[in-house]
């Protein structure tokens, strides 16, 4: 008698690693052409498949682009795992060093971020939201450094919040064209070091 789960099984994967496959040529669309300048057609065809058998998975553009930034996510928080007990600095930086071992995904952030300031873009309220998500947690972080004496004097944990995503986001889009001069682990840890008293001294 066959097992009606193992039946089951063999579509159900092949179907998981098509949606898989087409979800990586989008991402390697999207993050050397941007979301405009790349089509569900162009992605079919590098996925070799036909426009029908991609739209049978991914009914449109926009649906395709939030699954790729949510893997995007998956992919950045995945790289630090392990490490959430880390004290802020190190956390940062150790994210800063995890992000260099995918440059596509920098690629792919820095163009789609770009391109999304339009109210129209599919993906503008998913960046929005992401920077204020990032700029209230790292503002929590900074206050809580400061409660406990080790912000320096005159830094408000609000503009250190802003000002460390701004960098960080730069000096990444910076180590993209030069990878060989530009240490983006090595920019954020002078900025926190200039805004963060060590913890021996703060005692």
């Amino acid at each position: 008698m066959s097992d009606p789960m193992r039946t089951r099984r063999g579509p159900y994967a092949k179907s998981a690693e098509r949606r898989q496959q087409i979800v990586e040529q989008a991402y390697r669309a999207f993050a050397t052409r941007g979301y405009h300048g790349s089509s569900l057609r162009e992605i079919a065809a590098a996925s070799g498949i036909s426009l029908s058998n991609l739209q049978h998975h991914f009914a449109t553009k926009e649906e395709l682009l939030v699954t790729v930034l949510t893997r995007r996510d998956e992919q950045g928080h995945g790289a630090v795992s392990g490490r959430q007990g880390l004290p802020f600095r190190e956390h940062v930086l150790a994210q800063a060093a995890a992000n260099e071992g995918v440059p596509g995904l920098i690629a792919l952030y820095s163009i789609l971020s770009a391109e999304a300031v339009t109210q129209e873009h599919p993906g503008h309220a998913y960046f929005a939201e992401r920077y204020e998500a990032l700029r209230e947690e790292y503002e929590a972080e900074f206050s809580t450094l400061r409660a406990q004496g080790r912000l320096r004097p005159g830094v408000e944990p609000a503009l250190a919040a802003t000002t460390v995503i701004a960098l960080w986001e730069g000096v990444q889009l910076q180590w993209l064209y030069a990878p060989d001069r530009v240490d983006a682990g090595a920019a954020l840890r002078a900025y926190l070091d200039l805004v963060i008293v060590p913890q021996a001294d703060a005692l």
